[in-house]
This record gives C-alpha cells, structure tokens and sequence, in this order.
C-alpha cells in the first residue's frame, strides 16, 4: 500500500496556517480524568500572536477540569463550506500540551487585550477569575488538505513567518 502522507511543503503549511487564522472556534479533545475516556468540547479561539490557537476556558468547565488532570489534548481547526461532502473541506488537528495564562501573569494582559480584538463579547467575561488564556505547546499537527492531500506538520510548520499568514 501507498503511504498516503505527502511531504509536507510551503503550500501544506500555508493551508495550515489559514486554517488557524480563520478559526473563531475549535474542536477539543481531552481525556476524562475519570475514566479516561476521551471528550470533545467547541471552544472559542483565536490566532495568537505566535500563530498558534489561542482560547480563553473557564475552570468551570469539564475540559479544563480535565486538562489541569492531563495537559495532553488535541485541538481541530477547519470546518466544511457550504456545498460538497464534508469530507473534502481541509482541516487541521494540533496535538500537544494546554498551557495556562492566568491574570497578573506574564503576557496575561497582552494576550487578553489580542484575544479580545478577535473576540470582542469575551469583554463580558473575560476578566472572571475562573478564566484563563489556554495556549497549545503543539508536538505534531495533521494536516487533511482534502482528499488524497495528508501531511504531517510540526510546531515551526505552523509558525506564523514574519508579516502574518
């Protein structure tokens, strides 16, 4: 059989990185600190200032709850357009460790004040305490360009180069 993974070049991390500056919300899977179980959650997200998603999570919720259990998680990006298979759109799905950024920490500020241009009703909630940044230390990424276009990225593919996309 064919290794249906292609070599990944500038068109594949381009794709990829629009997908994540065109995100306002995701896909998040964690695993259920109970019973291991994995779960999926729709998040709010940005594209942060280094490129990577960016969101902004309550410790309220059952996926915070289980992301301070295990940082492990995965993020998708990518959602299907209006007409066609779905399965043809491209999408993106990071990989990696959720990092918290709590009020008065380093970059807290910058980062909320990013996060609120793109997302300007978190203004509501943005300042509660149990909200925090989550940034994605992303260790691989897996890119479905559409099909027969799979490659695999990693976290300098994904880095936004300098002037944007």
């Amino acid at each position: 059989m064919t290794d249906p993974i292609r070599p990944t070049d500038d068109e594949a991390r381009a794709l990829a990185r629009q997908l994540i500056h065109d995100a306002r919300f995701a896909s998040l899977g964690v695993l259920d600190p109970e019973s291991g179980v994995p779960q999926v959650s729709r998040i709010a997200v940005v594209p942060g200032p280094d490129g990577l998603p960016l969101a902004l999570v309550s410790d309220l919720s059952h996926h915070t709850k289980a992301l301070k259990a295990n940082s492990a998680c995965s993020l998708m990006v990518g959602e299907p357009g209006p007409k066609g298979d779905p399965l043809t759109w491209p999408r993106l799905s990071l990989m990696g460790q959720a990092r918290f950024v709590r009020h008065g920490e380093p970059d807290h500020a910058a980062l909320a004040a990013h996060y609120l241009v793109l997302q300007p009703k978190a203004k509501l909630y943005i300042g509660f305490g149990d909200f925090a940044l989550m940034r994605i230390e992303v260790n691989a990424a897996h890119l479905n360009g559409g099909f027969g276009k799979a490659f695999v990225l990693t976290a300098a593919d994904l880095s936004a180069p300098p002037g944007g996309v």
